[in-house]
């Protein structure tokens, strides 16, 4: 099988989102969000990110502290059909994990007047590991579908009577990525008047990822004694990448009385990732796409979010929220965003109630709706529209301290995506249909000095 033959076959999980948000970007950075997802209304010191305009509004001068710990759990399912699979139906099970067991969060702020100086860190994308012990079957049909046209093999095949080509070898293989996106915020607030506060600052992003993989295909031992290697094919890869980018953010907030309405937009963020690599089989082949030092875009598309909030009753809130992600005009790697059908919109609602004077319960509801095309899907890099569902409470263990604690799961919908895996010829199509799961379990603590 000839390796310079496919360019970008090795094109390890570059996503690895374990959270909520856009394709590249994590909203819930705060437990506040996981128990009632519409924030961006928010008048407290989760407003550091979700509405820091309105962090002028706080009732009192001050110091605010906020330390939020999550843990997030995801799946990714791939059932695909191949002709060549050996396998009733000729369906084969892939299933892969990303863990991120702990994902810490900081926000503080201190309020003089009318100017706030705020900050945070936090992970702003990606938050975990993701492997495939068995491998992806984008890797598995490419290997067979080259060596079915391998005239020696056909040879051999016919000469054994072993059947067909994918009779006499077997493919191992796994693949593992990991990915994060470090982000440390500042930015000011000013109290205009009564009604009106605005915001400017800016984001840091560091991202740093690692991938590792491997791919062999070999002759059984049946027919090991046929020729002098019996490795059929083979694939390795060890890599880091590193990159950063800063990304400018300005926010309005709007107070009513009951109402209050909040605007944020964070404007693309230009990042490329850079390849330190310490293994690759085959750097001016297959796996030239990670040779050391390539740069490959990476940006983080701009956002926008305006959210609505009401007090309905002294100790009963609600708020409505949108988001925008501009993902078309964000650069990624092979031009990918190009065959999105547009950016990525969420629809996000939430309530929360003071059931006693020192405990408040809440939960929300958020759709999120990407443009998704075939072009942009891979088995490497793909993501499912889905909805997502929180609850959880918040309990003030004193004037100053409170607790927040919250379980936020997501509902995925399928994508099928059709496949073409032809080869020297032969037409041998599939399709790949594309699942995923996630639950998040979120603990933090708000205090004002």
């Amino acid at each position: 099988m000839n390796k310079k033959s496919w360019i970008s076959i090795m094109m390890l999980i570059v996503s690895v989102s374990t959270f909520a948000g856009g394709i590249l970007t994590n909203t819930n950075q705060h437990v506040a969000f996981l128990r009632m997802l519409a924030r961006g209304a928010s008048i407290d010191i989760d407003g550091v990110y979700y509405n820091p305009a309105g962090l002028s509004f706080l009732p009192a001068d001050g110091f605010y502290l906020s330390l939020n710990g999550q843990s997030a759990y995801q799946t990714r399912v791939i059932d695909a059909t191949f002709p060549l699979f050996p396998e009733e139906g000729h369906h084969r099970h892939y299933k892969g994990t990303a863990s991120a067991p702990f994902i810490p969060s900081i926000q503080a702020a201190y309020k003089k007047g009318n100017w706030v100086i705020s900050g945070s860190f936090a992970v702003g994308g990606g938050g975990g590991k993701a492997s495939f012990d068995s491998g992806l079957p984008m890797f598995d049909s490419k290997v067979m579908a080259g060596l079915a046209g391998n005239s020696k093999l056909q040879q051999l095949a016919q000469m054994t009577n072993a059947g067909v080509v994918s009779d006499l070898y077997s493919i191992s293989s796994a693949m593992e990525g990991r990915q994060f996106i470090y982000g440390a915020q500042l930015g000011f607030s000013y109290k205009v008047n009564d009604w009106l506060s605005v915001f400017a600052g800016g984001r840091m992003n560091y991202f740093t990822g690692g991938y590792e993989g491997y791919l062999t295909a070999s002759l059984k031992d049946a027919y090991k004694a046929y020729v002098e290697d019996p490795t059929l094919y083979g694939l390795e890869l060890d890599c880091d990448q590193t990159g950063w980018g800063l990304t400018p953010i300005l926010g309005a907030d709007l107070k009513f009385g009951k109402w209050n309405i909040g605007l944020k937009y964070e404007f693309m963020t230009s990042l490329n990732i850079e390849n330190k690599t310490h293994k690759n089989s085959d750097p001016d082949g297959a796996l030239a796409a990670y040779r050391n030092g390539v740069n490959t875009p990476n940006d983080i598309p701009a956002l926008l979010t305006a959210a609505v909030g009401y007090e309905i009753l002294p100790t009963l809130r609600a708020s409505a929220e949108y988001h925008h992600f501009y993902d078309k005009q964000a650069g990624m790697a092979n031009d990918k965003q190009k065959a999105l059908t547009g950016g990525t919109n969420e629809y996000l609602f939430g309530v929360e109630w003071d059931v006693l004077s020192r405990v408040s319960i809440s939960g929300g509801y958020q759709r999120t709706d990407y443009g998704l095309a075939d072009g942009f899907q891979s088995d490497t890099s793909f993501s499912c529209d889905s909805y997502s569902l929180g609850f959880g409470a918040g309990i003030k263990l004193s004037p100053k301290l409170k607790l927040n604690v919250a379980y936020f799961w997501t509902n995925y919908s399928d994508y099928t995506k059709s496949m073409d895996t032809g080869y020297n010829g032969l037409p041998l199509g599939g399709t790949d249909v594309y699942s995923r799961t996630n639950k998040v379990f979120g603990l933090g603590v708000d205090y004002k000095f």
